[in-house]
């Protein structure tokens, strides 16, 4: 059976801060904007606890920061679809074309800010041992950890935030980091005060062990050369980031480290196309920034098509 084909003025892939952001501002200019997003809303923020430091709020989780925004987009008509995952798009067609599992859609506009994914534990038993004990998501799986052991790995903000709130469901657990926390100092204060955390620096996680699930890890004391048995129920892996840009990859100009070639203005190598947020390769990404960003291609896409129909 043929796929129904629907036309869009703009579409947005990616539901994020950035794409989100993008989809209120579309909608507010009686556009008609279609979200597609392959994983969850929110993206990376939306697994954040506390988030600090976005204007207008003093504290607020990035699950509620996005919900408040989803609501935002939808109230100004966007269409937001999380459940039918892109399989190929085409660019450089007139109109541009995004074909999904279930429906295929032209369009004059599209927005990437598809943004980023966990990097994997690189480990060779990684897959083995993914969703039995190997998680890269502290809010969705945690609490299958209650009152267990949980290693945590990384050393950046995400990671010991993650730390910080697994903490809820245990009070053992272990936050790994190959070299030294990379943490901003409020955050890296915050987690030496926590007792129920035990920081390994200086340590990599060399081999997963156990049966049927995750039982206990293999770690190397870079420092002292010691290799040492840890028992451990469950690892959340935040390691770092990569970019969702494998459906661009023959199509758009890619940076060295996968990342979207555009510049302040958002416009990538191709008219009618732009990148938003942390897909794009710039020198500073906060929440901020990609709901500037966000903003940006709302407001240039609107031009844009306005010079088409003129």
């Amino acid at each position: 059976m043929a796929k129904a084909t629907t036309h869009k003025d703009v579409i947005v892939i990616g539901a994020g801060m950035a794409g989100l952001t993008a989809a209120m501002y579309v909608g507010r200019m009686n556009l008609s904007v279609l979200v597609l997003e392959n994983g969850i809303i929110g993206g990376q923020i939306a697994n954040a606890t506390e988030i600090e430091n976005f204007p207008g709020f003093v504290k607020i989780s990035g699950k509620d920061l996005i919900a408040t925004l989803q609501t935002q987009a939808e109230n100004f008509g966007a269409v937001i679809d999380e459940f039918d995952t892109i399989v190929s798009v085409d660019l450089k067609a007139t109109p541009k074309i995004v074909e999904t599992e279930e429906k295929i859609y032209t369009t004059d506009v599209v927005i990437i800010a598809s943004g980023m994914e966990r990097r994997k534990l690189p480990l060779p038993t990684e897959k083995k041992y993914s969703g039995r004990g190997v998680h890269y998501c502290e809010l969705c799986d945690g609490y299958k950890y209650r009152d267990k052991i949980i290693a945590v790995m990384g050393g950046g903000n995400a990671a010991v935030d993650a730390a910080i709130f697994l903490t809820k469901y245990s009070d053992k657990i272990y936050l790994i980091q190959r070299s030294e926390l990379r943490a901003d100092e409020v955050t890296k204060q915050k987690l030496y005060a926590n007792k129920n955390i035990k920081v390994l620096l200086q340590t990599e996680i060399q081999k997963l062990s156990g049966n049927k699930k995750l039982e206990s890890i293999e770690i190397l004391n870079k420092t002292t050369g010691e290799v040492s048995t840890l028992p451990v129920d469950g690892i959340f892996v935040n390691i770092g980031v990569v970019p969702n840009t494998e459906l661009f990859k023959n199509q758009l100009e890619l940076s060295a480290n996968g990342k979207i070639i555009a510049g302040e203005d958002c416009k990538t190598s191709i008219e009618g196309v732009f990148a938003a947020g942390d897909v794009r390769e710039k020198q500073i990404r906060q929440l901020t920034t990609a709901a500037a960003d966000g903003t940006t291609v709302a407001l240039l896409a609107e031009k844009y098509l306005s010079k088409l129909k003129n």
